[in-house]
């Protein structure tokens, strides 16, 4: 058995407050007995693409990932940095970090697929390749838990990606996200399921939720989906923390009743292509 913690934030534009936040709810989680805890995409700081420069950070370098570093260490556990700016040499990423229970990187993961898409809601406009660079790789952290397949966000609506992490291992996907109110209302729990029942993994999901900064406002609902693909439990619209406990041998069970990997007549790899920037 496995004890996840999911940590939904309502990050604003000052970093200490949710790097604060996230300490706290890091802790109550670990000491309920969490051995993987996952935040949200823009975990640390939500805000405008000029904030977003100047407080990126070389990757395994910086104040915030040292903080990430150090509380892993400290409760003794394994921590997913949803999402932060990571200043590359050939521009900044959108990027989620696994660390270890020693402190230890483990895996980062660029998101692949950039948000540019028009929005009924205040926002209306977003455009997140004005500023990022799309990421080149597919990514399953091997850990001693569980194979964690990594992704953020709108990379949920590509099937092929999760497709390929499952064919690469993964037992467990996990969605770090910031889903807008009005998308996450249509979609989120949708393709969630989708998701899970697609690869056969469990999908372990973590939001944004409510208003911040710029009049940006997301969906919550954090959750935590079976291979089956039903929800096993969910939060709501509130800044909330989840513990849920899960059973990798219910995975097992289904893939060898439903061997779908080795049904499938679609086979193809990821083409990793060179960064054209």
């Amino acid at each position: 058995m496995l004890r996840i913690g999911l940590v939904q934030m309502t990050s604003s534009d000052v970093v200490n407050d949710n790097l604060s936040y996230i300490e706290q709810q890091v802790a109550q989680l670990a000491s309920q007995g969490a051995q993987l805890i996952v935040t949200p995409e823009n975990a640390t700081l939500f805000a405008s693409h000029i904030q977003y420069q100047q407080n990126a950070e070389p990757l395994n370098v910086g104040p915030i990932q040292q903080r990430f570093a150090l509380l892993a260490k400290q409760h003794q556990v394994y921590l997913l940095l949803g999402s932060l700016p990571i200043r590359r040499t050939t521009g900044i990423t959108s990027t989620s970090i696994l660390f270890g229970p020693q402190g230890e990187w483990l895996a980062d993961y660029d998101k692949l697929h950039l948000f540019d898409v028009d929005v009924a809601d205040q926002h209306r406009c977003y455009r997140e390749s004005s500023l990022f660079c799309a990421g080149q790789r597919v990514v399953v952290a091997n850990t001693g838990l569980a194979n964690l397949g990594l992704s953020i966000c709108y990379d949920l609506r590509f099937a092929t990606l999760y497709s390929e992490l499952r064919r690469k291992g993964a037992q467990i996907l996990l969605v770090p996200a910031a889903f807008t109110a009005v998308t996450g209302q249509a979609h989120w729990e949708l393709l969630l399921r989708a998701r899970a029942i697609e690869t056969q993994c469990w999908v372990v999901a973590v939001g944004q939720t409510g208003q911040h900064a710029g009049g940006r406002q997301t969906w919550g609902h954090s959750m935590v989906i079976n291979p089956w693909g039903e929800i096993t439990a969910a939060l709501g619209r509130e800044a909330d923390n989840l513990l849920v406990d899960i059973d990798l041998r219910s995975l097992q069970t289904i893939r060898q009743n439903m061997p779908v990997l080795e049904h499938t007549r679609f086979h193809h790899q990821f083409i990793e292509k060179k960064n054209p920037l």
